[in-house]
């Protein structure tokens, strides 16, 4: 069956892992977007994402080029006990699936409710895709998926081979 879907390999993002409460983390760095207050929520403050993946647990995602400018306003290695900071930049291959029938292709992999009503234009969870850990957000017309880079290709051929 052929999907009306465009899948884009993106290129690699600035990521961080934030663990702490959000009150510590924000104390600790100015940089940050507003912490969104329901799980599996983000918010988007220029060109930052701060998704909040579980309790007292984020991932920051922004483009490459304000990876070094994000690391000096973060200081990880200064982070007070109470939070840890993780750059993981090269540990995560994203893919964005966008289209009339995204919500289809990736309901072939992701089992989760990826419907407007139950996952909605701030959503942002941790499940799987394709039987892999994957990060799954909302983006504009579609879906960003990450998963493990070492996946990276072997996940492609499934999307291809899934929408041909």
């Amino acid at each position: 069956m052929l999907y009306d879907v465009q899948i884009d390999r993106l290129p690699c993002f600035a990521l961080f892992d934030l663990k702490g409460p959000a009150t510590d983390l924000a104390a600790w760095a100015d940089v940050l977007p507003a912490f969104a207050k329901p799980a599996n929520t983000l918010t988007r403050q220029n060109g930052v994402d701060l998704c909040f993946t579980g309790p007292d647990r984020w991932i920051l995602r922004a483009d490459i080029a304000r990876e070094d400018a994000l690391i000096a306003a973060l200081r990880p290695e200064k982070a007070p006990p109470e939070i840890s900071i993780t750059r993981v930049s090269d540990t995560l291959t994203f893919f964005r699936i966008t289209g009339p029938d995204a919500a289809q292709v990736m309901s072939i992999g992701c089992p989760l409710d990826l419907h407007d009503s139950a996952f909605g234009p701030d959503a942002v969870s941790y499940s799987e895709f394709f039987g892999l850990k994957a990060l799954v957000m909302r983006c504009e017309g579609g879906f960003d998926c990450a998963v493990e880079q070492s996946f990276g290709d072997m996940v492609a051929d499934y999307l291809s081979r899934a929408t041909a």
